[in-house]
């Protein structure tokens, strides 16, 4: 397994401990520990280690499925993680949704192999022809981003059926020849070819469309409580997926973090319990609100955008600017301002903002954005 530097994390490692200001944050601003009950008791393992089974129920009913098909993880990119460990095995194909998430191509791609379809702009649009188009008999997985990180772009119901059913008719009868349980890099999960949905954004949606997992066996979905519900350190994720692949995440997990974290699922079952509701409208209200400042902000400086679904965009840049890179390190260097550049996600015209964080300082992260583009500009 041979897996590239996780590049916007080394972006973020780079220039975000000294910034004064984090443009580029994923989130909803984070919620107050002090609205939890933090009181778990002895601070030991989750037991049992794939989350407690009441609150999987609650989550397997929210996507149509039995408790047994839930696994809980730390966070959702384990959740990506583990999922991809268990499917994919030397020799195996997957087809991923560009432009996206690094982990989502790099760790697929680190195991088999890994074959992109663009999505282009203004309007991010998806061809489910070209999916097809480029799967293979090999093909294991059809993944994406829904909402997309980082164009914000939220494909509906119909598009999601047509890939749905375009995975559940793809024949891969014994095409894995001596992979399976206990061969290759995979430990087993499943049969055939899968749909898998990183849906961290999904709940943000004003009127969030049905998950992924609940469109049928062949679909999966992983998803958190850090982005939609404001709660990034309760590291508390899950992955949804028939009773096999469960089982093989199951099994890699016993290898990685063994339980989710207790206090982080202790604060997840309140927030999604009778807070829920609360949260999710300030959210979503907050997200709204800060979206239509940061299109104000865009439409000013003649940048273009396609309007995002969660809190995070993916404009134009500036003009003045020849690349991504030179625009958000000059960016940092004068106005102590993190954003991230378009070239970790393959677009060097562009950048990713996102605008979650609280309004003052979204406010203040804009202005200073402007300076900066003034003040090229001038010279």
């Amino acid at each position: 397994m041979d897996i590239p530097p996780f590049e916007l994390e080394r972006w973020f490692d780079e220039y975000e401990p000294d910034a004064d200001l984090m443009l580029a944050e994923s989130g909803v601003r984070s919620l107050d520990a002090d609205r939890f009950d933090l009181d778990v008791g002895e601070m030991g393992y989750v037991i049992p280690t794939d989350g407690d089974p009441t609150f999987r129920a609650d989550i397997a009913d929210r996507h149509g499925r039995d408790a047994e098909e839930v696994v809980l993880t730390c966070g959702t990119q384990e959740a990506d993680f583990l999922g991809f460990l268990s499917l994919v095995d030397e020799g195996d194909h997957a087809v991923v949704v560009a432009p996206t998430y690094q982990s989502l191509e790099s760790v697929p791609a680190s195991v088999g192999s890994v074959t992109t379809v663009e999505t282009e702009p203004p309007e991010w649009d998806l061809d489910v022809d070209a999916v097809a188009d480029a799967m293979r008999p090999e093909t294991r997985l059809v993944v994406l981003t829904n909402p997309s990180n980082p164009t914000g772009r939220y494909y509906g119901p119909e598009t999601m059926r047509a890939l749905y059913d375009l995975v559940a008719d793809h024949d891969a009868d014994g095409r894995r020849g001596g992979s399976g349980p206990g061969a290759g890099t995979s430990v087993g999960g499943g049969h055939g070819t899968y749909l898998f949905v990183d849906e961290v954004y999904r709940m943000l949606a004003p009127d969030p469309h049905e998950p992924a997992a609940a469109l049928g066996p062949h679909a999966i979905s992983a998803a958190g409580v850090s982005k939609s519900y404001g709660l990034a350190g309760a590291r508390l994720g899950w992955l949804v997926a028939e009773p096999a692949v469960a089982d093989a995440v199951r099994r890699w997990k016993d290898y990685t973090t063994i339980s989710p974290p207790k206090l982080g699922q202790h604060v997840a079952k309140q927030a999604m319990g009778a807070q829920e509701a609360e949260i999710l409208d300030a959210n979503r209200a907050h997200a709204a609100g800060n979206r239509e400042r940061v299109a104000a902000f865009l439409e000013e400086y003649g940048m273009e955008w396609y309007e995002p679904t969660g809190v995070n965009g993916f404009p134009t840049l500036p003009e003045g600017f020849d690349s991504g890179k030179e625009f958000c390190r000059s960016l940092v260097e004068a106005e102590s301002v993190v954003l991230a550049p378009g070239e970790l996600f393959g677009h060097p015209d562009r950048f990713r903002i996102g605008f979650g964080l609280h309004t003052h300082e979204l406010e203040e992260g804009l202005a200073r954005v402007g300076r900066h583009v003034e003040s090229v500009r001038s010279n």
